[in-house]
């Protein structure tokens, strides 16, 4: 056996029994919890923009709001550690996928599906990173980092293109959640129920991927806008594309039903942290 094979099936044997542990499954379900409070609370915050009130619609604004709330630095360790372990079960699922004794149409779509759990792992790998921070004291401007980190990119030889890669990555991103969700595809990984309940969770599961997916396309475009314009401070977050959308026509109700939409992927979490496969 090679070097390289000793060390792929050793580390597919330790990620095999991560994900088989116990407290890493239950771990992993209070991070969709997590998750889902995250969101939640995006969805309350950009509501209350769409109403005229003030605040960071995304998810710094959200860890923020925790904080300032009793026992808020409790919270946001609870968050941050629920939210790192469901990145790694996700890490875990992601080395498990992908067999390389499988014939090509087999090993392409194990890629594929390890590239979505990766991207996964990473995203609430950040997330509990970001309330981690938010609870030893920090108070990050998602927007001035995000323009600062464009500044960054748009300075490099080539810049513009990688900046527009990134905005379309994350517009196709959006794309996909928006298709999720009219297909109804999120179900794959949930053991949606019978009866009502189970059609009250298609129903939030339908509004939230919607309502995301068309956040992070919002967010694309002001990134690939940013990048041809060679213009950094035309950058943004997701608190940057809740401001646009309010600049559309009949903006204060499009960013009304995004923040409903949100709240409702917050809900459908915390029914996937009971029903999801793991």
């Amino acid at each position: 056996m090679s070097p390289d094979t000793t060390v792929r099936t050793g580390a597919k044997r330790a990620a095999r029994k991560a994900a088989a542990s116990p407290a890493l499954r239950f771990l992993a379900r209070a991070g969709y919890v997590a998750n889902g409070i995250v969101h939640a609370l995006v969805g309350v915050i950009v509501l209350v923009i769409a109403f005229g009130g003030d605040g960071e619609g995304d998810q710094a604004g959200a860890f923020k709001a925790v904080a300032a709330a009793p026992a808020g630095f409790a919270a946001l360790w609870a968050l941050a550690i629920s939210l790192w372990a469901l990145g790694a079960w996700h890490a875990a699922a992601g080395l498990l996928a992908y067999d390389p004794r499988g014939d090509a149409t087999g090993s392409a779509k194990k890629w594929g599906r390890r590239l979505a759990e990766w991207g996964q792992a990473v995203v609430f790998l950040a997330l509990g990173t970001l309330a981690a921070a938010v609870a030893i004291g920090a108070r990050p401007d998602t927007e001035q980092v995000a323009e600062g980190a464009s500044r960054g990119i748009l300075s490099i030889p080539g810049g513009p293109f990688v900046l527009a890669a990134v905005g379309l990555g994350i517009g196709v991103g959006g794309v996909v959640f928006v298709v999720m969700g009219v297909r109804q595809s999120f179900e794959k990984p949930v053991d949606v129920p019978d009866g009502a309940l189970g059609a009250w969770i298609r129903a939030l599961g339908v509004a939230g991927f919607v309502a995301k997916g068309l956040a992070l396309l919002v967010l694309g475009v002001i990134l690939v806008v940013a990048a041809v314009s060679i213009d950094p401070d035309a950058a943004g977050s997701l608190d940057g594309a809740v401001r646009a959308i309010l600049a559309l026509p009949l903006g204060p109700v499009l960013a009304g039903v995004v923040g409903a939409g949100f709240i409702a992927y917050g809900v459908f979490c915390g029914f996937r942290a009971r029903y999801a496969h793991l």
